[in-house]
């Protein structure tokens, strides 16, 4: 009864949010949509070159942008955020025209575009990017100095868009194939940038580190990091091969990092067990010091979780098997499988990325601590669940949809697992998702459909409850009399249908529950409890 208060409470509290009329800009639909000049061109390499300078806070570069040409077009969207500026673009050596609507900048072409053909642009810029105020969550860069007063610089842009410190095709859908990253730095700091490090250039006081990516990227995933780094590694024998796990942290932090750092090969174990190989072994895993909470920039994970066990030494289910873990190295690696190797088409479909990864953390403990600390864990996190607003977003604006789509999209691939009741069966699911969607931009109804048809079941009320609408099913029964159970789902969508596992007496059985009543023949009327694995809630009304 506790449960149905507060899911009551928690819908009137919500209600005006919910249904409050949004607007969106020509700038949400520039930035979020694919336009006709984002649609007939094909990212397959950049180059991006960028100087920092940490006195000034400024930055100037260039990225060479090659792509294919699916179609005939002659003016194509590069994006690029005020306050920085683009002072040149070239194809072929010849300058061309621009016209700037925010940060969309429509570049008039003088070569025919011809489809099937290779071109490249070379975008140069320069300026002060954002300030980030509150990184990871606003996004920018962030200017700081370590305790021996070096510059601790580094790029956070997952929400505001990586066009807030280099110029590119903005949009998730377009995964750039290849990516080199050459960053130039004073002497006396290190970039530590995705992929492997192939060459450092030095002279003029000055060093550049050029890093190369040979698998596809998602654009928020590109970051660069600079500081007075040390390494150190290891190898990782893991489902491909030898992985190399590098890590680079600032030169105070090295010997407690060699300790607490042990986490990132219990993860990679847990993580290929439950979803296949690593995605990315020829660039590598890498963490790296971040002047900020960090985030899972692929093959360059940052970390400054303060070397704490749990989320800055906070359990966030409250069981106690939160502090079993660093939760950034955990939490932020986990998305090397779902958002770098899984990557949405749509910010909107931004539960692809948080609630896999969110339940990855319970898959750790599963793995390494037995099952029941992983369940237990999950259904722990529901305290940090608000009901306020559908998971899913709205499509081309930009716009991502609740923040439950961490702790209650974990608790519906719960809901899934328990469904299913094979353990084995989920694991080759989940596995099979990475292989089925391997470096692919995705769409929900892709992943809803893998897993539906996997499972044999139509699975499409659950996800349309759980991601579509902000409500928590309740589960309401009566008994008519001493042997027949009534029951239905209600606090629900109108099509919502799904097994679930309740107990009545100490007899397990599972009901298959609908909006409409339901009878169920008992030996004798008792209290009905539910199965804790299910994040549903329970009613008696007689």
């Amino acid at each position: 009864m506790k449960l149905v208060y507060y899911v009551v409470i928690l819908f009137l509290i919500s209600f005006t949010s919910l249904f409050a009329q949004q607007t969106f800009t020509r700038a949400d639909s520039l930035r979020g949509s694919i336009t006709p000049e984002r649609a007939w061109w094909d990212l397959n390499h950049y180059h991006l070159a960028v100087e920092i300078f940490p006195e000034t806070k400024s930055i100037r570069g260039s990225n060479k942008i090659r792509y294919k040409v699916l179609s005939e077009y002659q003016v194509l969207q590069i994006d690029l955020q005020d306050p920085l500026k683009i002072t040149s673009i070239l194809q072929e050596g010849e300058q061309l025209d621009f016209k700037r609507d925010g940060a969309a900048h429509f570049v008039t072409l003088k070569k025919k575009q011809v489809p099937g053909s290779i071109e490249e642009l070379v975008v140069s810029y320069e300026g002060q990017p954002k300030e980030a105020i509150r990184p990871p969550w606003d996004g920018g860069i962030t200017w700081q100095k370590d305790s021996n007063g070096k510059h601790f610089i580094a790029s956070s842009n997952q929400g505001i868009g990586s066009s807030i410190w280099w110029p590119l095709k903005d949009h998730p859908a377009d995964e750039v194939d290849s990516l080199r990253i050459s960053v130039t730095v004073p002497v006396g700091l290190m970039d530590v940038s995705n992929g492997r490090l192939v060459e450092i250039e030095m002279g003029n006081g000055k060093n550049t580190y050029h890093w190369s990516v040979v698998n596809p990227i998602n654009d928020y995933g590109v970051n660069i990091n600079i500081g007075d780094y040390v390494h150190f590694g290891e190898k990782y024998e893991g489902e491909k091969g030898t992985l190399d796990m590098d890590y680079f942290v600032l030169r105070e932090n090295l010997e407690k990092a060699k300790v607490h750092f042990q986490d990132a090969g219990r993860m990679m174990k847990a993580f290929e067990h439950w979803f296949g190989p690593y995605p990315f072994y020829e660039d590598g895993f890498k963490l790296v010091d971040a002047p900020y909470l960090g985030m899972e920039h692929q093959s360059s994970v940052t970390y400054g979780n303060g070397y704490l066990m749990g989320y800055r030494g906070r359990d966030l289910s409250g069981t106690g098997w939160g502090l079993k873990f660093d939760f950034i190295i955990i939490h932020e690696a986990g998305h090397e499988w779902f958002a770098n190797n899984i990557t949405y088409k749509d910010v909107a479909d931004m539960w692809i990325h948080e609630s896999f990864t969110n339940y990855s953390e319970s898959l750790f403990l599963d793995y390494h601590y037995g099952k029941e600390a992983g369940q237990e864990y999950v259904r722990g996190t529901r305290m940090n669940i608000a009901n306020d607003r559908p998971i899913i977003g709205t499509y081309g604006v930009n716009q991502r949809g609740s923040g439950d789509m961490y702790y209650k999209g974990g608790n519906l691939l719960n809901i899934l697992r328990e469904i299913l009741k094979d353990d084995e069966k989920w694991r080759l699911i989940l596995r099979g998702l990475n292989q089925e969607f391997y470096h692919q931009t995705v769409t929900t109804q892709q992943v809803e459909s893998y897993i539906s048809q996997a499972f044999g079941m139509d699975l499409k009320p659950i996800f349309d409850q759980y991601l579509r609408d902000h409500r928590i099913p309740i589960l309401e029964y009566y008994y008519s009399d001493d042997q027949t159970l009534n029951f239905r789902w209600t606090s629900c969508l109108p099509h919502f249908v799904m097994p679930v596992d309740v107990e009545i007496k100490g007899e397990k059985q599972r009901i298959q529950a609908r909006t409409a009543w339901s009878e169920l023949k008992v030996k004798t009327k008792g209290e009905l409890a539910l199965d804790p694995d299910y994040y549903v809630g329970l009613l008696k009304i007689r």
